[in-house]
């Protein structure tokens, strides 16, 4: 039996995605003389800022380059762009089909609470009236390792007393899903066949969100 959800943010929730990447690609050209492309986006999907900030280096040769130090200064920089960018997001940001389903969630009795790995998440989901949904929020600033280490998983469902093997985890990265298995959950992907086709259920988008044929899947697998 299913007994809760744990949500990645970032393309399941909303869309920050292009935030970040504008946010990311100013940094990048300005400051490191590095331009990055879309391909290049979608390596920071799902990972946390310093991380995403290496794959940036790593991607212009420059991984070396740079103390610690300077790399703080440039992952603040970023966020301060992002912070200034997500102050514009309401309700209509919402991705379609998201609000039904966490009401079909809600009325179906599981608990919910938030696996990302940006510290603005309490504040997008405040900015999109989402925030009555989830019960819990994962604070970044207690984790040790990113994704697609499982441990993000684990202390969400952990905040809402779930055992790992009856949680559903939603993700639309490919670290993501393989933390979610990990943990031992039940790994519901968001995108692409040829890109989360690990996933144990897969929708094309979240239009498309099920709860039902979530179940069913679930009990059909681990029943």
């Amino acid at each position: 039996m299913i007994k809760g959800f744990v949500f990645d943010l970032d393309g399941v929730i909303t869309d920050t995605a292009k935030y970040h990447y504008a946010a990311w690609k100013q940094v990048a050209h300005d400051e490191l003389g590095i331009d990055i492309n879309p391909t290049v986006n979608e390596g920071l999907k799902g990972v946390s800022r310093m991380d995403s900030l290496n794959v940036i280096l790593k991607f212009g040769g420059k991984e070396n380059a740079y103390t610690d130090t300077e790399k703080l200064e440039y992952a603040t920089e970023k966020n301060d762009l992002y912070k200034s960018l997500i102050k514009q997001m309401t309700p209509a940001d919402i991705l379609p089909g998201i609000s039904n389903f966490l009401k079909a969630i809600t009325k179906a009795g599981y608990p919910m609470s938030l696996a990302s790995a940006s510290r603005n998440a309490p504040y997008i989901i405040d900015r999109l009236g989402l925030a009555e949904y989830f019960s819990a929020i994962v604070d970044p600033a207690t984790l040790t390792k990113g994704k697609p280490d499982p441990e993000i998983f684990e202390k969400a469902a952990d905040l809402i007393h779930t055992p790992y093997a009856n949680t559903v985890g939603l993700e639309d990265a490919v670290a993501g899903i393989e933390g979610i298995q990990a943990a031992g959950m039940f790994a519901v992907g968001v995108g692409k066949p040829e890109v989360l086709g690990k996933a144990d259920l897969l929708f094309p988008d979240t239009a498309h969100l099920d709860l039902a044929k979530i179940e069913a899947a679930f009990t059909s697998q681990r029943g």
